[in-house]
């Protein structure tokens, strides 16, 4: 899923974990730890915070995810 909404947008563009979660359910707020732990697992994807990479994982507060 985190794939497929990368591909839906603009080439070095990111996307909120959100954005992933929201489309697997309405329900979404409790699915963001395993976005995010999801996105860690994935050599392809990139997770940023104000610009700079980070850990998917233990990052507080809010990324980006976009293409490795």
């Amino acid at each position: 899923m985190i794939t497929a909404r990368l591909d839906a947008v603009r080439p070095g563009a990111t996307i909120c974990p959100s954005d992933v979660a929201r489309a697997l359910s309405s329900d979404w707020r409790p699915l963001m730890a395993d976005v995010r732990r999801v996105a860690a697992d994935m050599a392809t994807v990139r997770a940023t915070q104000k610009g700079c990479d980070v850990d998917p994982i233990t990052a507080r507060g809010p990324i980006r995810l976009g293409r490795a």
